[in-house]
């Protein structure tokens, strides 16, 4: 298996306290993979690991097969909505055009090209007619799909996506995912943390399950066992055996509100 993302080892910590411990997994390429569960679990600091946004305590990791410093250029990161500051003065067109900025051009001219692939990247997530909106002025679905233009803008071949469905309607969900069936369909990676179950395995070709160490990994099928999620989730047990049995069932129905498990 030709692998996206090499975990060895990982060990990943807060004030000496672990979030992450001894995890280790090989992701596959040009799928669309899903990171799920419990809220604390280690989900985020798995992707800003990744990233080096965080340093491990212990262990290593690799983008297809290098250090993530010398293949940075192709990996784009979507942060978690909430992360980011959307009171800073910069229109839909200036935060995509975030994502053609590399290190040996940071600071020259932008290009024709690099304007139309910005153009496009708006135009793909249905927001050409707010290219020059200010992004405080933008719904919360959004500013969601400003953050994916600007990554698919990056052109990168791996996308770490931080829960992009949180706080979006059904049309802009619906579009994210039409827009991440296109971009397997061109071989690119695309790794998601994702907080509803009731979906995953619509949504989700491989997932990781997560709680501090490293539950399982696989197909949906192999991932979604009763004994996976307990050990995942512990005592939530009366949704875990509705998610299981509709899992049996091949019944998805729309997520209940608010459902965060």
């Amino acid at each position: 298996m030709k692998s996206s993302i090499e975990v060895h080892n990982l060990t990943t910590a807060y004030g000496g306290a672990p979030v992450l411990w001894d995890i280790d997994f090989q992701l596959p390429t040009g799928q669309i993979i899903g990171i799920i569960g419990p809220n604390g679990s280690g989900k985020t600091t798995l992707l800003k690991t990744i990233m080096g946004l965080l340093d491990p305590a212990s262990g290593f990791v690799k983008v297809f097969d290098q250090p993530l410093d010398k293949v940075r250029e192709k990996v784009a990161y979507v942060p978690q909505r909430e992360s980011v500051d959307w009171d800073f003065p910069a229109s839909v067109y200036d935060v995509v055009m975030m994502g053609r900025y590399r290190k040996y051009n940071l600071f020259k001219r932008t290009k024709d090209p690099d304007r139309e692939i910005v153009l496009q990247s708006i135009e793909k997530v249905g927001l050409s007619e707010f290219k020059d909106r200010q992004i405080s002025r933008l719904s919360g679905g959004q500013q969601q799909r400003v953050f994916v233009a600007r990554a698919l803008a990056q052109g990168a071949d791996l996308y770490l996506m931080d829960e992009p469905f949180v706080g979006v309607d059904a049309a802009t969900e619906n579009s994210i995912l039409n827009l991440l069936s296109e971009m397997k369909n061109e071989g690119k990676t695309v790794v998601i943390i994702h907080h509803d179950l009731q979906t995953v395995s619509d949504y989700f070709d491989y997932l990781l399950l997560l709680n501090t160490r490293l539950i399982a990994r696989g197909t949906p099928a192999e991932v979604l066992t009763k004994e996976n999620l307990t050990n995942a989730y512990g005592g939530q047990l009366t949704l875990l055996s509705k998610v299981v049995n509709l899992i049996k069932q091949n019944e998805f129905p729309i997520r209940e509100k608010d459902s965060d498990v």
